[in-house]
């Protein structure tokens, strides 16, 4: 009898995710069948021939590492925050939104340097899935910082500490999301191109 009531308390407690938490989960895979679609085209294009040799822009190590040390800034912003370290929150989340606008700068200037060498958006399906790849991270790099921009703006009015991390949280699946997958291309860009 005490077994069935052990069982019991285990079944009905409902298995639960906050809504936004799961609309950001089914948000990311959908990103991230997206660019597995593309990475394939990407394969399969190249195999059939006149695809254009170049070397990849210099930048990208540069983004990555900037890419790299934001995740590491925006996990420090969750750990303060669990802390209600509201100095160290701010502090990081600053350096992260920071990183996240230079990460963007870097990626503009990629473009300016596969402009220099001569590989366009039009013309060869090489540059242009290059510049699909770059611009769609972009895009979503850029609904990031906008992110990031909001959480920044509710740590000043003390709306995330230990006590409300939902927002924090969710911002931090998905800029290290993002960070991942831009490793993702670029390790990828690296060994096929």
């Amino acid at each position: 009898m005490e077994s069935e009531l052990k069982y019991l308390d285990i079944v009905e407690q409902p298995i639960s995710m906050h809504p936004k938490k799961f609309a950001l989960w089914l948000f990311l895979v959908t990103v991230l069948m997206v660019f597995a679609a593309l990475t394939s085209a990407y394969i399969v294009r190249q195999a059939e021939g006149n695809w254009l040799e170049y070397e990849l822009p210099e930048i990208f190590w540069i983004t990555s590492g900037i890419v790299l040390l934001s995740s590491v800034c925006i996990q420090a912003a969750y750990f303060s925050a669990k802390k209600d370290n509201f100095l160290g929150l701010r502090i990081w989340m600053v350096l992260t939104v920071l990183l996240g606008i230079a990460f963007l700068v870097g990626q503009w200037y990629s473009w300016v340097a596969l402009v220099d060498r001569e590989v366009f958006f039009v013309g060869n399906p090489a540059g242009s899935f290059l510049y699909v790849f770059t611009g769609l991270h972009a895009v979503h790099l850029i609904s990031g910082v906008i992110f990031l921009i909001i959480v920044l703006i509710s740590t000043f009015r003390y709306k995330v500490h230990s006590q409300a991390m939902n927002t924090l949280e969710m911002a931090t699946t998905y800029w290290h999301f993002l960070g991942g997958l831009w490793l993702y291309l670029f390790l990828f860009l690296l060994l096929n191109h």
